[in-house]
């Protein structure tokens, strides 16, 4: 069942609890000054900065980095991004932010956005599926066995595509002991729905075998249903992370904007209100 689980990113919750320390410098600090506020390395810090996650930090005349207050936004924004939307991306979206292409960095957010609204879908498709396995939903219309066009025409899909789950394990239909004709039993249509629903969501036809194997082995959908919820709890919680992420990714937009920029902004706004 895990496998139907969307994987969760890793969060960094541990680090709220390390007490932060004062830099050597009011204006300045040091990777360590920044590390140590997050629970991290200095190392880590300096591995950020290489890779264009934070902005490039000032040099002392002896090689030292010296970072500042724009820094410790770019860090706080970055960690709060990784929860919500994964490091892949997050460093796509610093990157973009840090190199002036806001724009980017914008659309790299909608992206994980749209993911997880389609992750939702996904999931509420499945839990209605799960539901009739359970039983707690509308049952099939008929307990007799349908033939392979009654069944493809309620899912709206081809008969060639039930013949196609088949061989990848997906159905298991019988077959008329005259006709030879395959036949889908009520628990075959179930399945049917299912794997449908799972299709639509992206998911891969070994993958969908492979969850109704376990379903099938463990007698009923049950498992598969605990599977949901902790799926469903990984996503609120990928919601939650990316309203902090947005919060503090502005913080750090807005620190980063040029300080004619902001003056222009702030005339335009006195114009407006005379």
């Amino acid at each position: 069942m895990n496998r139907i689980v969307e994987p969760a990113f890793e969060t960094h919750e541990r680090w709220s609890t390390v007490t932060a320390t004062k830099p050597s410098n009011p204006g300045l600090r040091r990777p360590v000054d920044l590390a140590r506020a997050h629970g991290l390395s200095a190392q880590a810090v300096r591995n950020y900065e290489r890779d264009g996650v934070l902005p490039p930090a000032q040099r002392t005349s002896n090689g030292y980095r010296r970072f500042t207050e724009l820094h410790v936004k770019a860090l706080s924004a970055y960690l709060a991004l990784i929860p919500g939307h994964g490091y892949a991306a997050s460093g796509e979206i610093m990157r973009a932010v840090n190199r002036g292409g806001v724009d980017a960095a914008l659309r790299t957010i909608d992206q994980g956005h749209a993911q997880l609204q389609r992750d939702r879908e996904t999931l509420d498709a499945v839990e209605t599926a799960v539901a009739t396995l359970t039983g707690t939903g509308p049952q099939p219309q008929s307990r007799r066995a349908v033939p392979v066009s009654v069944l493809a025409h309620r899912l709206g899909v081809q008969p060639a595509t039930l013949r196609k789950w088949e061989r990848a394990g997906v159905l298991q239909p019988v077959r008329d002991p005259v006709t030879h004709y395959r036949l889908y039993r009520p628990d075959d249509v179930r399945d049917a729905e299912l794997a449908h629903l799972l299709r639509r969501g992206g998911y891969r036809l070994d993958h969908i075998a492979d969850v109704l194997r376990r379903v099938r082995d463990a007698g009923g959908a049950e498992p598969l249903a605990a599977s949901l919820r902790q799926w469903r709890q990984r996503l609120t919680e990928r919601g939650r992370a990316m309203l902090t992420a947005a919060a503090r990714l502005a913080e750090y937009v807005d620190a980063c904007q040029p300080p004619e920029r902001a003056l222009t902004s702030d005339a335009k706004t006195t114009t407006l209100s005379a």
